[in-house]
This record gives structure tokens, sequence and C-alpha cells, in this order.
């Protein structure tokens, strides 16, 4: 993908994200001011609750009113407000771009968080991983769209081995967006175990082809293995083929139950449509999203 089209893919994701976004409010947040509703008190207009004055306690927040009528000082709580906290952690394994409309779609849906995030005034931190490869990126290489160029850059494993999320420093309380098509092998209790510890909330999103969940193939073929660029020969028998449909769906049936234990919400998104009807058509109702 050229900076053109990278800088097109962030208008669009920038449009969808006046209509979208990140579920910031269904997390308690405890840290740095901001405009979010956090589990502490704090200064904001959010009235709370009453206690008893405590010598040392800040005057300005003493109920007069209650005074001039009990005689005993109180006061006031109000709800602390904090800056949310994202990790997003970005899979730039050679699946996520070896076909376009899935290069396409998987920068969308960054820049989309990315944009999100910003919106909200969240502290943003953005990763890449590529199987055990991992690099931590500025902010800055997000709008100059230099985050691809460092992607490339990762050393790759050659195989499809899960993503080494514990190379991920990943923040206490954090939403944690994992966005990867999740073609990778092994059972998903580990990865979102990881996603969801010191109180983390997991959301998962993942662009696939529809050439990848519903192929047609009979016949001769030669594949490509995204991961090694290697070509392999093959007879496709209808027989094959539901073999495949069947460990395709079981894979994504195992995904979708590990999240709902971890209560992570997990969207396909198809690069078929726009993003946005995308988003809407299973993000927003698995609460991977809310509207804005």
């Amino acid at each position: 993908m050229t900076p053109e089209q990278l800088s097109q893919l962030y208008t669009q994701a920038t449009v969808c994200a006046e209509r979208l976004t990140l579920p910031f409010r269904s997390q308690v947040w405890r840290g740095m001011a901001g405009e979010f509703q956090g589990a502490g008190t704090g200064s904001s207009i959010d009235f709370q609750d009453h206690r008893a004055y405590v010598p040392g306690d800040d005057p300005r927040h003493i109920n007069w009113q209650a005074y001039a009528r009990t005689g005993d000082y109180s006061m006031k709580l109000y709800r602390e407000e904090v800056r949310p906290v994202i990790d997003i952690i970005l899979d730039v394994s050679e699946s996520m771009f070896f076909q376009q409309d899935k290069a396409e779609r998987t920068a969308e849906l960054f820049y989309f968080t990315v944009v999100s995030a910003m919106q909200a005034g969240a502290s943003t931190r953005l990763h890449l991983l590529k199987g055990a490869s991992y690099r931590e990126i500025p902010m800055d290489a997000v709008s100059s769209h230099h985050w691809l160029d460092t992607a490339k850059s990762l050393s790759s494993d050659h195989d499809a081995s899960p993503l080494a999320l514990d190379k991920v420093p990943m923040r206490g309380n954090a939403i944690r967006v994992l966005i990867s098509d999740l073609l990778f092998e092994g059972d998903p209790t580990p990865p979102l175990r990881h996603l969801t510890q010191q109180q983390g909330k997991a959301i998962l999103l993942a662009p696939f082809l529809q050439s990848e969940a519903r192929p047609e193939w009979e016949g001769n073929y030669e594949f490509i293995d995204a991961e090694q660029t290697s070509h392999h020969p093959h007879r496709i028998e209808k027989s094959t083929l539901r073999q495949y449909h069947q460990a395709y769906r079981e894979h994504f049936t195992q995904w979708h139950a590990a999240a709902r234990r971890f209560n992570a919400p997990f969207a396909r998104v198809s690069t078929n449509t726009d993003l946005l009807t995308a988003l809407n058509e299973e993000a927003v109702t698995a609460g991977a999203l809310t509207i804005s």
C-alpha cells in the first residue's frame, strides 16, 4: 500500500470513528485526569456521596447546608474523572496483508481504533506483533503512515505459531484491542488469559476474507503459504473442501466460546463491505464497539 492509499484509508476510518467508538464507558477507570468516570473520588461536578469530615480535608467540599441543620461537618464526594487506558495490539503477520482487500481492512481497523482512542483522550500505546517479534511504535507513526514500514521490518517465524502476547508490556486496568485474523494454531485460552490479566478488558477485531471463510475450490490449485511464501500444488476434491470448511468453523467456534468465558467482545470484520457497514454487522452487536 502506498502512502496515498494509507492516507485515504485513514480518512475513511476517521469518518467511521465519528459514528462508532470503542466501549470506554463500560470500564471502571483509575488514574490520570480526564472525562470518564473513575472508581475513586475527585473534583468533578458529578455528585457521588457524603462522608464524615476528617481533619485535613478540603474545606471547599464541606456540606455547609448539612452543617447548618445538624452542627456536624460532612464532606460532599464527587466522582473522579480519569483518562481511559488502551493498548492496541496489531498482528502484522503476513496473512494480514497477503491480499489487498484484507490488507486495507487491517489498516482501516488499526486507524479506526487509534482515532477512537485519540478522540476519547485515552492514554494509548501501540504494539506491533508478528509471531514472537515485537515492537512498540509512537503515535506519530500512525499519522505519518510509517507504522507499515516498521511492520514489514519485523522478522518472521515463517509458521502459524501463536502470537507471543507475553512480549507485550500491557498496563493494568486497560482495554486491550487485538486486531488479528487469529489464523494461528493453538488453544485460544492462553492468549485471552494474557489479554485479560491485571483487570484488563480484551476486545478482538478479526478481519477476514470470504475466500478464506467459504472458498469454492475444486480441481487442481497451487496454494501459497502466506507465512512462508512457499508454493504447494494440491488437488481439491469435494470431500477435502468439506473438511476445510469444518476445520475453519471449529477454529472460530473455539475462539467465540473462549471469548465468552473471558467476557471479551469478539467481532469478525468482513472485507466485503465498507468499514462502517462491516463494523455494524457484528462489532456493535458483540459489544466490541458502541454508537458515538
